[in-house]
């Protein structure tokens, strides 16, 4: 009755209802353009080439564009440029002086720096249209009905334009609505998956009966164990006790108080996993290409290190540690946290300020991001092992052997996997969870600071004059 109850509250607070309704429209509307064609495109033969590519880089960006590229819509860029934009630049920031001087200067900093970003989307759209008309003219199944310059040109137009719009949305929902606009917009492009999952795994188990009632419900409590786990992980942070020694000010005496210093079990977030997988996608790709066919040991190279080759899953958990550790460098730095900890009182009981402080800090970090890290690829491979299973008998001597114990324990679809043709693979899955988690804390913090009792029990209500209502 309580969340009902939550849900009606949102209704109820004006503001807090055109946010809601703001928001809602502009997904609304991200939605209707993704259904609005590239111009000179063949859309049949495009739709045959896109299903033959299933596994491969263009099913990676495919997720982040909600679709739209499988459909190839204006809107094919999706949010990547703006993703990747504010990834170079957030890297910039730790190697160029102007850039992290900009970002200590406050708001108008921000501003700035957004405003970059903001150039820098235009470019990056501006450059991957053009290379995908290059591209899409360069194919032999005739996609594109009239090539030449004048469909470069069209391409470059349509598709900037629509990335550009996107972010454009992206920025208004979080600033007049609510939660994050572009993690929105993402979640968005995920979710509009679900009713075709949902039909996918009754025509498997009610009408073609591939699969009976067990696979069923184990693959029901696969799912929400993962989302259990997501929301326990998400939530969990290490809390560093800090305390801060009395000083006098005028007269009066500040400070004496005792706090914590949270730090993230998985502080990087997707951002690992969009890194990983992003370049474990590109060898995929590159396994496409003519030249590379007529080379041999190329080709039984990248043949090994395919999705669902014991080869990918160990470069891909390298790859999410190695870039949870690296993302974590970014954003927090504990020599920086210690030196300020000491210029306002601040420290650690039992630990010396300064050096000590640091590195106690970083010991700490040093071992959340390897649990970080962990989760992460558990997160991505148990849903992967589940969809196409995990390539044991192609190891090199023990193949085999594997082949033939797991087919007589009846494990065989660990190796082959459950072809669950789900929409929810282990990063979109966190990104749902991630953002629905996000959005609903910002409801409830608005709630909350209305007198209405937000979604979860601890949020409580605050007492005031219009708390009985």
């Amino acid at each position: 009755m309580k969340l009902f109850e939550a849900f009606a509250n949102m209704f109820r607070v004006p503001d807090l209802r055109k946010r809601l309704l703001f928001a809602l429209g502009l997904l609304a509307v991200y939605r209707l353009g993704g259904h609005i064609p590239t111009p000179g495109i063949n859309i049949q033969r495009w739709n045959d080439f896109f299903a033959s590519q299933s596994g491969s880089i263009f099913g990676f960006f495919d997720l982040f564009a909600g679709g739209n590229i499988r459909r190839l819509t204006i809107f094919a860029l999706g949010i990547m440029p703006y993703i990747t934009a504010s990834i170079i630049l957030q890297l910039l920031t730790v190697v160029v002086p102007t850039l992290e001087k900009l970002q200590k200067e406050g708001e108008l900093g921000r501003r700035k720096i957004t405003q970059w970003t903001r150039y820098l989307t235009i470019i990056l759209s501006v450059l991957q249209s053009f290379g995908i008309a290059q591209g899409l003219m360069s194919m032999q199944q005739g996609i594109v009905i009239s090539p030449g310059f004048g469909f470069v040109m069209l391409t470059i137009l349509s598709l900037t334009t629509g990335s550009a719009f996107i972010m454009w949305l992206g920025e208004q929902i979080s600033e007049r609505g609510i939660g994050n606009g572009m993690s929105l917009i993402i979640f968005t492009g995920i979710v509009v998956g679900l009713p075709n999952a949902i039909t996918n795994i009754y025509q498997n188990v009610f009408v073609i009966h591939e699969w009976n009632a067990l696979t069923l419900i184990m693959l029901l409590a696969m799912m929400i164990a993962v989302v259990a786990f997501i929301v326990l992980v998400e939530r969990g942070e290490r809390r560093i006790p800090v305390q801060y020694a009395k000083r006098v000010v005028g007269r009066r005496v500040m400070g004496g108080q005792s706090t914590h210093m949270p730090l993230k079990v998985n502080a990087g977030g997707v951002i690992p996993v969009i890194f990983a997988s992003s370049i474990l996608a590109f060898p995929q790709q590159l396994a496409l290409m003519g030249w590379v066919k007529s080379i041999p040991w190329l080709t039984a190279l990248l043949k090994d290190i395919q999705h669902g080759e014991p080869m990918y899953y160990v470069l891909f958990v390298a790859g999410i540690i190695f870039f949870c550790f690296f993302y974590v460098s970014i954003i927090f730095n504990p020599n920086e946290a210690a030196d300020n900890m000491r210029k306002y009182g601040g420290f650690i009981p039992g630990i010396r300020p300064g050096r000590n402080t640091a590195d106690y800090m970083n010991n700490i970090l040093t071992k959340i991001t390897v649990v970080g890290g962990i989760y992460l690829s558990i997160l991505c491979l148990i849903p992967d092992i589940m969809i196409s299973g995990i390539k044991l008998n192609h190891l090199w001597l023990i193949g085999n052997w594997v082949d033939t114990s797991f087919t007589a324990l009846h494990l065989r679809f660990l190796l082959e996997g459950l072809n669950v043709q789900f929409y929810f693979g282990g990063t979109s899955l966190l990104i749902v969870v991630g953002v629905a988690m996000d959005t609903i804390n910002q409801i409830e913090a608005q709630l909350i600071m209305r007198h209405y009792e937000g979604f979860t029990p601890r949020s409580g209500r605050i007492r005031g004059r219009r708390s009985s209502f």
